[in-house]
């Protein structure tokens, strides 16, 4: 497994190191599409942080909470089989979405956490692999079989998201080297990521755009676009109040 060697530089650990004492690799798909989802433990003032003041921790911690239920049960619909790549408590995880393999994220910052939860689902036999999160509970699932057709011509493939992220990105093969050096959390994720696979020689496909669920703003526009999906019927009942006076 020459592609693991010296990627990650001094210091920082093998992707598979420690992973593999936590979790047996025979929980993990072994063969096909592999479909990862990032996701945290829901704790209040942990998660959707910047739905901060406008709503209360509690309360984006619950709307969260839904995406993520919402993005599991959808996401299931897809000839892929799903991980859970889990930052937070095993047992919750395990007790909220039995029958799910679990992957913990482990340390490191998400460039890290991607390139090692990636790595690992290479290594336990799947693939291709595809990794998103809970921040686009309305992500057709067009765009994601695309995404992963994409890839008979292509090493990579994205889903664009409006803030300069991405929703999805499925690979090939393993490329852990293209999370290295990537401003996360910063509007020039996408743009980093496709120099990166420049650098590295891996052909990039862009499927289509989405929207994810990171603030106020795009909270309005997921009622706007998707008012039927379950997190945003959540949030016309629960949040009924901070949206109207939100608008304001």
């Amino acid at each position: 497994m020459l592609w693991l060697s010296a990627s990650f530089g001094p210091g920082v650990e093998n992707p598979v190191d420690k992973v593999e004492n936590r979790l047996s690799r025979q929980s993990l798909p072994s063969h096909g599409q592999v479909l990862g989802i990032f996701a945290k433990q829901p704790v209040a003032g942990k998660v959707k942080t910047r739905l901060t003041p406008s709503l209360r921790p509690e309360e984006a911690c619950a709307l969260y909470r839904v995406a993520l239920q919402e993005t599991v049960a959808r996401l299931a619909a897809i000839p892929a089989s799903l991980v859970l790549c889990c930052g937070g408590r095993r047992r919750w995880f395990a007790r909220t979405f039995p029958g799910v393999p679990l992957l913990p994220q482990g340390g490191g910052h998400l460039g890290i956490r991607l390139a090692r939860a990636t790595a690992t689902l290479f290594a336990a036999g799947g693939g291709p692999v595809a990794v998103a999160g809970a921040d686009s509970p309305d992500l057709p699932l067009p765009l994601i079989s695309a995404a992963f057709a994409a890839l008979a011509d292509a090493e990579v493939a994205v889903i664009p998201c409006r803030d300069g992220g991405y929703a999805l990105l499925a690979l090939r093969r393993p490329a852990p080297a293209l999370f290295a050096g990537i401003p996360w959390s910063t509007s020039e994720v996408l743009t980093a990521t496709q120099k990166r696979a420049m650098e590295l020689g891996l052909r990039l496909a862009t499927i289509g755009a989405w929207d994810d669920l990171d603030d106020l703003p795009s909270l309005h526009r997921l009622l706007a676009r998707s008012p039927e999906c379950a997190t945003a019927r959540y949030a016309q009942v629960h949040l009924r109040s901070r949206l109207a006076s939100s608008c304001g």
